[in-house]
């Protein structure tokens, strides 16, 4: 049996290679992002699956168009049966009282205040419906781990774990699920690329690229992993680990013998 997907910011990295592998899996898809529709490039990826997927302009600071993100989606496909918060900013990598309003403002408003609001609009509306699944995507510093430099963003994360949590915690036996997705480091825009499309500082960084070329991954790679696996949950407040600690050690282990290099 097919499912329904919402994917907030799937207009490109990792949202785009989610909605590509769940439309792979036969699943009736809606991906979303700001511009006013889906680039040329990517309806041409996607040309195969014509009929099993909309593109719906959706800015995830503003409740209300989450809202109609949501209504659209359940017009087009009836119910929705699994909604990622995908949809996230970063910042320039500077120190934090180096980093303007409009950046701060930017990074609370998409990464946690976005993935509340839509949490809670497909909380409502899968309540209604009496099943689903809700997912968020974590990211550097939902572990706690602390990084000069990205603690905006860090923060953003760590409070978006304690909202998914407690969110699943909230749901429990009402049928509805709610849990995280941690992809580890990708090779993304988010990542090459600072919020204004200049190229980020930290990639420049000769042990930042040593250490992203041992850990990180495509996020094709990453989309394929999860996508099975978010498919077959049924648990709540399950967190799907790509980047597991152990595959972290065989990396930096096997890396003196590996031609791993993405940057």
């Amino acid at each position: 049996m097919s499912k329904n997907v919402v994917i907030t910011g799937s207009s490109r990295g990792i949202g785009f290679a989610l909605a590509h592998e769940f439309l792979k899996a036969g699943c009736n898809v809606t991906i979303s992002g700001r511009q006013q529709d889906l680039a040329a490039d990517k309806h041409e990826i996607l040309k195969a699956f014509r009929g099993k997927y909309i593109y719906v302009r959706c800015n995830v600071q503003d409740k209300q168009s989450l809202q109609e993100l949501w209504d659209l989606s359940v017009a087009k496909w009836g119910i929705i049966d699994i909604w990622l918060n995908n949809a996230g900013q970063n910042a320039p990598y500077k120190f934090a009282w180096e980093t303007e309003e409009s950046y701060t403002y930017n990074i609370i408003q998409t990464n946690i205040t976005g993935a509340i609001y839509g949490s809670q609009i497909a909380a409502a509306g899968m309540l209604k419906q009496k099943h689903g699944a809700i997912y968020s995507m974590e990211g550097l510093g939902s572990d706690g781990m602390i990084q000069a430099k990205t603690i905006l963003y860090g923060t953003t994360k760590r409070a978006l774990t304690y909202f998914m949590d407690g969110l699943a915690k909230e749901l429990e036996g009402s049928g509805v699920i709610a849990g995280r997705l941690s992809p580890g480091m990708m090779l993304t825009d988010f990542i090459t690329k600072d919020p204004d499309g200049n190229v980020s500082e930290v990639i420049t960084q000769e042990h930042f690229q040593r250490i992203f070329n041992i850990l990180a991954d495509r996020p094709e790679t990453v989309a394929a992993f999860f996508v099975p696996k978010i498919l077959a949950n049924t648990k709540n407040g399950k967190q799907i680990v790509w980047l597991t600690k152990r595959k972290a050690m065989l990396r930096f282990l096997t890396a003196p013998f590996s031609k791993r290099k993405l940057l």
